[in-house]
């Protein structure tokens, strides 16, 4: 399963891409807001960073400017994937774009009928939102099951980018499913390193090296 750091912050970024943690990036306006950055400054630095995709949203609602945006992001690097909701002025977007060779994420997908719209627009990532189908108190594990069967019974290539990701726990059973992608804070892949048996068998290791004056060098 690929990693996605869902953040414009710079800095978490490059720590985890130095580590090969990083296979893309997910962007959106709410994290732009947050990182206090111009988004196509901050896209062209993410993008000269990391060497996958890297989805950077429009804002635009209709179709014209929805469109106009979306061609305006992609010139800004190489590597820049397309963020449209998934609507159908998104969905018209996302085939006209994807004709034209752009990568397109077509994300707040919350049902197995909205992703297969998405595949037949030919969507090269579909985000399904788990973080907020749990809030609803929905599964949204089953979702991406659904949609990995669905998917797999007709050999769509679009790739299942599951979202809103809020706990390691979501990571391992989106990996168990079948997700291609997870797109996650900083936070919640580095919290995938936490086991207290870890830390307690660490503990007992340097104990004993001390006890038993072991000194490698």
């Amino acid at each position: 399963m690929k990693f996605f750091v869902d953040t414009a912050e710079i800095d978490a970024i490059r720590e985890l891409n130095d580590l090969g943690m990083v296979d893309g990036v997910t962007t959106n306006p709410s994290l732009i807001l947050k990182s206090g950055r111009d988004i196509q400054e901050v896209t062209r630095e993410i993008c000269d960073m990391v060497e996958g995709p890297v989805s950077a949203e429009v804002v635009a609602t209709d179709f014209d400017q929805m469109l106009k945006e979306g061609k305006h992001l992609a010139t800004l690097a190489p590597n820049v994937c397309v963020k449209v909701p998934l609507t159908w002025e998104g969905l018209k977007v996302c085939k006209i774009l994807t004709g034209e060779g752009t990568k397109v994420n077509v994300t707040l997908c919350f049902s197995a009928n909205q992703a297969l719209l998405a595949a037949k627009a030919g969507a090269t990532f579909i985000s399904p939102f788990i973080g907020r189908l749990d809030d609803i108190n929905i599964d949204g594990m089953d979702l991406i099951q659904d949609i990995r069967t669905i998917y797999d019974n007709y050999g769509f290539e679009t790739e299942i980018l599951a979202a809103s990701i809020r706990s390691a726990n979501h990571m391992k059973d989106a990996a168990l499913i079948g997700a291609d992608v997870a797109t996650a804070p900083p936070a919640v892949i580095k919290a995938m390193i936490n086991h207290p048996l870890t830390a307690s068998g660490l503990a007992q290791f340097v104990k004993d090296a001390e006890s038993a004056g072991i000194k490698i060098v």
